[in-house]
């Protein structure tokens, strides 16, 4: 994905967060708030391999060094950690990804794009220390826990 003008994308559910402009603005990136929903609920539903495409995809679209690389990358790892985890009982992949999206997430505002971010890295470091505690962690996104549909699997695909 490469147009970050995309107008289809709804404001967040509750609060004004980071990269939401209130005064009619809209999404700084709305693209990347679309990926950033279709990539969270994926994650939740356990379809980590299709979340992780959600935020690669649009992970390209920004230059080294910024806030929006910084957090894309870290959420591709934090997939792919999870899908290392989950799909292939494999600890150390799973560590070193979230030692790595720790790293990239460091300095991301707590609720980029409606993202808990600090409830990522709280559960990335708890998972450092007992890889159990992902088997019922979920992200939350404007204040809940958001499930996948059918839309979200389609743009995985289209990613």
């Amino acid at each position: 994905m490469d147009d970050h003008t995309d107008a289809d994308v709804a404001p967040p559910l509750q609060g004004s967060p980071t990269g939401w402009a209130p005064d009619g603005g809209g999404w700084v990136h709305p693209s990347l708030r679309k990926a950033v929903v279709h990539g969270v609920r994926l994650y939740n539903g356990g379809a980590f391999h299709e979340s992780h495409d959600c935020f690669e995809g649009e992970w390209y679209n920004y230059g080294r060094g910024s806030t929006e690389s910084a957090f894309l990358h870290g959420m591709v790892q934090v997939a792919a950690g999870a899908y290392k985890h989950h799909d292939f009982d494999d600890p150390a992949g799973m560590r070193s990804l979230f030692s790595t999206a720790l790293q990239y997430l460091a300095d991301t505002p707590a609720d980029y794009y409606g993202v808990d971010v600090r409830g990522v890295r709280i559960m990335l470091t708890q998972a450092l220390e007992d890889p159990a505690v992902l088997e019922d962690q979920q992200i939350d996104l404007d204040g809940i826990q958001p499930e996948p549909g059918p839309a979200d699997f389609a743009f995985a695909d289209d990613e």
